[in-house]
């Protein structure tokens, strides 16, 4: 008896993307080649279980495609793929240790009464705790703006590039690679991309 499948379309329809992201992790090895019927792809349920895979991991763990691929090939061992969660693990509980921090610093300002937000008795302290202003010991503002000038002066090399704060993707915040033909990437990757198309058309799945 033949195992039951379903089409490309089919098949993308139950987890909410495109026939076209499948087609790219595909290329991309996050998905084998799946058995053709008249040259069309035939998803069976081992299939759909893989994509479902690589959805959590690319979708919902925000796994790059090359670290996504170790975990849903079905090839690596267990260790590789268990540092490879572990790593993509790391990566956002510090981006959730980012946000929580961002998120209390605006609940202290959505508190703060004073008329003149700039005039709020902590600020300064926040200042040397989450700007770059904490590198300079002078106490008044002015006083280190000017010392933080001068240290510049001294050191062109310790100045920030361009390259050195890459655009963030909306999606996920992470950097995104600068494209090195045609248009600017405006996020990390396919499935990042994915998500912003579906959240224009409606669809959060």
């Amino acid at each position: 008896m033949t195992e039951p499948a379903v089409s490309i379309g089919e098949a993308a329809a139950l987890y909410g993307i495109a026939p076209s992201a499948l087609r790219w992790w595909e290329r991309q090895g996050v998905l084998d080649p799946p058995a053709r019927d008249g040259g069309r792809r035939r998803y069976r349920d081992r299939d759909l279980r893989r994509i479902g895979l690589a959805y959590l991991c690319c979708v919902i763990g925000k796994m790059p495609l090359g670290r996504a691929a170790v975990v849903t090939s079905g090839t690596a061992t267990c260790e590789d793929r268990q540092r490879t969660i572990g790593e993509q693990l790391a990566l956002l509980e510090q981006r959730i240790a980012q946000l929580e921090a961002a998120a209390g610093y605006l609940r202290h300002l959505l508190c703060c009464a004073d008329d003149d937000i700039a005039r709020c008795p902590v600020l300064e302290g926040d200042l040397s705790t989450h700007t770059p202003r904490g590198r300079i010991a002078e106490g008044d503002l002015v006083t280190a703006a000017r010392a933080a000038q001068a240290l510049g002066d001294e050191n062109p090399a310790a100045r920030p590039r361009g390259d050195e704060n890459p655009a963030r993707c909306p999606g996920c915040l992470g950097p995104v690679a600068p494209s090195e033909r045609g248009r600017p990437r405006k996020h990390c990757s396919p499935a990042c991309r994915q998500r912003a198309y579906r959240a224009r058309r409606g669809n959060p799945a």
